[in-house]
Order: structure tokens, then C-alpha cells, then sequence
């Protein structure tokens, strides 16, 4: 005969608290605060906001801030799309989200910026950041003045990718003002952001926001983010028509309801936008660079163009025995284009000007000027180091054809020793009429570009590809 042992009366009450108390902590983990926030585009007017100041974990969104700088230190000649990074321990051991890079490794830049925008890459995110910066720390200061000088009062980054970190926080407005800084400032890249998949480098690799890029009709982008701190975090973009909208989310519960919300947000910005606003670009921030421990900026780098006349052609007088004679016979010299060789002879004309008493005194006759003609003539040009003229630059886009080749002739008279032989050429595309200068050399559109951006002017340059 079996005895049954009797429990106490409050066990079964014990194991329901129990129970209950790890479903709360479960869901409490999975819920992260929630915020949203919705503006826009094209006047930044906010359309709709909840909790948008309150500092949150931005996840992967972090890495708009880091593609940002990217882009920044690309346009500024810090480094270029091509420049091989070496990866280092630390990024190579970042956790996944990861492309896979392997330390020791060189990939170049624009496969680490692919990766970063498409994947989300961690290990890519960090190998940016130490490529511009040397170090991580030293890129995180980066990332937090250019978010000052961006208007993010409430954002403290701590590392390149977004893992969660103590003190790494941001807020929906900031993340929303960041997003539409990467969309006006950096229009030439933010095509990255749409596709939905990418060779880089090492693999092909998928968009973590292809399910919303494929479902919503207008979107192109432009980041998600996901660690279980924060939730499941997106800002995008859709355009339909004249009509731009960017919606933010912090702390959705899952990928799906997270872009239900984002698809609901983005609808409620095309009901409440009007059709038609004056389009206000952000200001974009002055070029800061990195910045010393001292505080200091680095010195700008002198580019130096090389010219294939090394000598003066200035035409020498012929000794004689009588007064002073201008000298009558031009020889020509291999390498000396039309322009200078009539330059020569306006030189010979002024030259003979100047002695017309020693003329007149001469007994004999003024001899016959001769000029000696190279039947093939050769054209001076600077001389290229990347191999020929298949760069440009584009400054600009614009509403209009008139408005493009207005901007291109303006530019072309202001900065005529760079752009002198270059081609004007307006192309159409979706979003406008861009003003692009063509045929030039890799340095003579890198110049071309210092010297207008030193004077204000919007410039960029375009590659072979």
C-alpha cells in the first residue's frame, strides 16, 4: 500500500507565481520602449511623433551615422572607394551580424561600405570606422561631433555597428534628422541603400530590409536595426510622386509588426503632406575631418598638377654686330601646340617694336622673319597619373534642363584652369537634371572639386564606372 505525501497548500499557488514571473520578464525582455516619428522630406516638417525624444538603443542604425562619415571622407580625399583596408583583430571578432572578414585581410573600402549599408555588417562597420579614423574610439568621437554639427542633441554613439552598449543611445528624432541628412547630403550613394542584394567583396550579400524595400510601394530604404535591447528598430524612405516621407520606429516586437507599424506611419505621412512644398535641403555641416588629440585639425592636402613644359619659350634676341635686332627665326620644338606658336609670333612682333630707331640705322635690309613649322604639331596637356580622361564630376542636380546648364556654364567660367577642354553634359534621371563635367583625369576632377567646394559650391566626383 502505497502512502501519498502531502504537499503544502501553497505549492500549487507558488508554481503559478513562478510561472507567471517568467512570462512577464520574457515579454518585458522582447517589448523594448517604443518610439516613432514621422516628417516630411522635402520640408522636414514632422507629421507625426511619439516618445521621439526619449533616448533609446539605436541598434543598427548606428551605422547610418557611420556610412555618413564614409561618404564624408570620400568626398573630402581622405581615402577613396578603392583604397585597400587591412582588417584588423578587433573588427574581424565582432559578432553577427558579419560579412566574415578574417584579420590580416584587404578588401577595399567600397565592398566594407556595401556590406555595412546592405547586411549590416558589424565587422565591416568597425573596419570603416578604424580606415578613417585609426581606432574605434577615436571614430566614435567623430561620429558624435558630426551628429552635433548635425542637430542629434540627444545621441551618444560609443562604437561604430550599434551593438548595445552603455551610454550608446539615440532617439527617434535624431535617428529621423540623421536619415534625411544621408538622403540630401550623399545623394549619390544613397542607391546603396535599395538594393536588394550586393556583391561585397568577399560574397554576395542580402538586404536585412528586402521584405519592406519588395512590399511597400515608394520605398528605398534606408536602415534597419535589432539587438534585444532595442527591439526591432527601421527608419525609411518612400517617395511617390512629388512626395517624400521618412517614418522611424524604435522597439517594434518583431520583423513583421515592426514593418506593418513603419507601412502604417508612411501612410498616415502621404494622407497628412501636401502634394506640393518648397523642397528645403538640411544644411549640410562644415567639413570638420578627424581631429587630433590636441584638438587640432589636420593640415588640408596640397594636390600638385604636373605640366609637360618645363622651360620658358620665351624667344631669345640673336647677337649681332650692328644695334640690337629682333630676333627674326623661330624654331620649333617638339611638343609646342598652335596656341603657343602664335603666341611667339605676337611675342616677335611686340619684341620687333621696341627697336624701331636701331631698324631705320640698319644698312642692311630687314631680313625676311622665316618660321619653321612642325607639320604635326603636338598639344600640351597636363599629364595624367590614373591613366586617362574617363572621370568627371557633377555639381548638382537640378529642376530643370535650363537650370543644369545654367549651373554648368556658371561653373565653367569660374574655374576655367581645371574644367577648360571638359565636357558639359546634363543628365536626366528620375529625381532631376544633373550638371556633370566629363573627360577630365582622376586629378584634374579631384582638384576641380577641392577648389569649388573651398567656395561653397556642391561637388563630386565620378568614377570610370
Amino acid at each position: 500500500m502505497k502512502v501519498r505525501q502531502s504537499r503544502p497548500a501553497h505549492f500549487g499557488l507558488f508554481i503559478l507565481l513562478a510561472c507567471l514571473l517568467t512570462c512577464v520578464t520574457a515579454f518585458t525582455a522582447a517589448a523594448a520602449p517604443y518610439a516613432a516619428m514621422v516628417i516630411d522630406s522635402r520640408s522636414g516638417k514632422v507629421l507625426h511623433s511619439r516618445n521621439a525624444d526619449t533616448r533609446l538603443h539605436p541598434a543598427s542604425l548606428t551605422k547610418m551615422m557611420t556610412l555618413y562619415i564614409a561618404f564624408e571622407a570620400v568626398q573630402n580625399g581622405e581615402l577613396s572607394m578603392d583604397t585597400k583596408v587591412r582588417i584588423s583583430k578587433v573588427a574581424a571578432a565582432e559578432p553577427p551580424s558579419k560579412l566574415g572578414l578574417k584579420a590580416g585581410q584587404r578588401i577595399a573600402f567600397r565592398y566594407l561600405v556595401r556590406a555595412a549599408a546592405v547586411k549590416s555588417a558589424n565587422d565591416a562597420a568597425t573596419a570603416i570606422g578604424e580606415a578613417i579614423s585609426g581606432s574605434e574610439a577615436a571614430f566614435a568621437r567623430r561620429m558624435n561631433r558630426t551628429a552635433r554639427a548635425l542637430g542629434m542633441t540627444r545621441t551618444t554613439f560609443k562604437n561604430a555597428h550599434g551593438l548595445t552598449e552603455s551610454g550608446h543611445m539615440s532617439t527617434a528624432r535624431d535617428m529621423t534628422t540623421l536619415g534625411r541628412h544621408v538622403l540630401y547630403d550623399y545623394p549619390q550613394y544613397y542607391n546603396l541603400f535599395s538594393r536588394q542584394s550586393t556583391h561585397a567583396g568577399v560574397k554576395e550579400v542580402a538586404n536585412t530590409n528586402r521584405r519592406f524595400l519588395s512590399n511597400y510601394r515608394g520605398a528605398d530604404g534606408i536602415k534597419t536595426g535589432y539587438t534585444r535591447a532595442a527591439g526591432f528598430n527601421l527608419v525609411a524612405s518612400a517617395e511617390r510622386g512629388n512626395e517624400r516621407i521618412i517614418a522611424t520606429v524604435f522597439g517594434g516586437r518583431s520583423t513583421a509588426s515592426r514593418n506593418a507599424k513603419v507601412a502604417e506611419l508612411l501612410d498616415l505621412g502621404f494622407r497628412r503632406a501636401p502634394s506640393r512644398v518648397a523642397l528645403r535641403k538640411p544644411t549640410r555641416p562644415a567639413y570638420a575631418g578627424n581631429v587630433g588629440t590636441s584638438g587640432a585639425q589636420p593640415a588640408a592636402k596640397t594636390v600638385r598638377v604636373a605640366t609637360a613644359v618645363k622651360k620658358s619659350l620665351r624667344p631669345i634676341l640673336r647677337p649681332t654686330t650692328s644695334a640690337p635686332a629682333p630676333t627674326t627665326t623661330i624654331a620649333a620644338t617638339d611638343g609646342i601646340n598652335v596656341e603657343i606658336e602664335n603666341a611667339l609670333k605676337e611675342a616677335q612682333a611686340n619684341t620687333a617694336s621696341l627697336f624701331p630707331t636701331s631698324v631705320k640705322k640698319s644698312a642692311a635690309p630687314a631680313p625676311t622673319p622665316v618660321i619653321v613649322e612642325d607639320p604635326e604639331p603636338q598639344v600640351v596637356t597636363r599629364l595624367s597619373t590614373s591613366g586617362g580622361r574617363h572621370w568627371g564630376i557633377n555639381v548638382g542636380r537640378y529642376g530643370s534642363r535650363y537650370a543644369a546648364e545654367k549651373m554648368l556654364l556658371k561653373t565653367a567660367l569660374a574655374e576655367m584652369s581645371t574644367l577648360d577642354g571638359s565636357l558639359r553634359k546634363v543628365v536626366k534621371s528620375k529625381r532631376g537634371f544633373d550638371a556633370n563635367f566629363m573627360g577630365l583625369t582622376r586629378d584634374t576632377a579631384d582638384l576641380a572639386c577641392r577648389r569649388l567646394q573651398a567656395r561653397q559650391v556642391s561637388c563630386f566626383m565620378i568614377g570610370p564606372s
